[in-house]
């Protein structure tokens, strides 16, 4: 049943073409009722020369037909609806966007075999505990970049991670604000209602407000040792895990700071979270919009081969 509070056209600029459609099929009209016709042919030879249907032929005139074929093909690309359908990705764990930082820090070796090593192992991890889940992957530092799209091929997120560096960023920097940004973005643009994990070692304190400024929700994961850990015997030096400005940038997303481990307690720990938020998140906004223009390709085809027909062509002068 067609909720009418609800109705409204998916892509209604097309009703504009109504309007060059009546007027081709003004024209036409005028022709098969002999109109044009009057100005250039006496009435007496007119009436001779023009081909008469039967009554219940004259119902179903080619010129009918059009407008009717007209008028279905228009609202069809208009795309009418008034219902709502499930998200491809609905009935699938809810979508996530890792947000990796690449910043220069991020090769200290303070947690083996780096942080960035580290956390592209964090990112397969949590991706097995979550098998079917449609994943974004994003790469910042000083500006934000999508690596991958949404998808659900977990091997493919895993590849794509593990190929990223700290030098192939453009502009050096921290901005975790660009990357919550970009992954709100990247969920609007694919329909889908998920959540944002950042992975980094650090969070500066002056990008605290401009993170809750960007009303966005994420986790993060802290790939930074704490400061009682032994130093590195290799590698870049590196401020040690910061927790009080992690933890504020956390709340500032309204999510919580998980610190890396040696096992998969983090990852547990945020898999549990992400499920959580899964069971609590509105249903509502993972659906989408049901195109029922789709449903008036039967009766168009009908028209079409009803327009096929053997001698139906001679009647556009009847």
């Amino acid at each position: 049943m067609i909720d009418l509070a609800n109705f409204h056209f998916l892509r209604p600029l097309w009703l504009l073409a109504a309007l060059p459609a009546a007027g081709i099929l003004f024209v036409l009209w005028r022709q098969q009722s002999g109109q044009g016709w009057r100005r250039l042919i006496a009435p007496h030879l007119l009436e001779s020369l023009t081909v008469r249907t039967g009554e219940t032929d004259s119902r179903l005139r080619p010129g009918s037909l059009l407008a009717a074929f007209w008028l279905l093909a228009i609202v069809a690309m208009a795309g009418p609806t008034w219902q709502r359908e499930p998200s491809p990705f609905a009935d699938e764990t809810s979508a996530i966007v890792l947000a990796l930082y690449l910043g220069p820090t991020m090769d200290a070796e303070d947690i083996q075999p780096s942080r960035l090593e580290r956390g592209v192992h964090k990112i397969r991890d949590l991706l097995a505990l979550r098998r079917g889940a449609p994943t974004a992957l994003i790469a910042y530092a000083g500006t934000a970049h999508a690596v991958l799209p949404f998808t659900t091929d977990q091997r493919l997120v895993e590849q794509m991670a593990a190929e990223l560096e700290t030098d192939i960023m453009p502009r050096e920097g921290n901005a975790p604000e660009e990357a919550v940004r970009l992954a709100t973005r990247l969920l609007e643009q694919a329909e889908l209602s998920g959540h944002v994990l950042l992975l980094t070692d650090s969070v500066l304190p002056e990008s605290i407000e401009t993170l809750a400024a960007t009303n966005g929700r994420a986790e993060i994961l802290a790939l930074a040792a704490p400061p009682d850990a032994p130093p590195p015997t290799s590698g870049p030096p590196a401020p040690a895990l910061d927790r009080a400005t992690l933890g504020r940038a956390a709340r500032a997303l309204k999510g919580s700071l998980v610190e890396v481990t040696i096992d998969d307690s983090d990852v547990e720990q945020l898999a549990r979270r992400l499920e959580r938020r899964v069971q609590t998140g509105a249903s509502r906004e993972q659906a989408r919009w049901q195109d029922a223009g789709y449903a008036l390709t039967f009766p168009i085809a009908l028209i079409l081969l009803l327009g096929s027909r053997r001698g139906w062509a001679v009647r556009w002068e009847g």
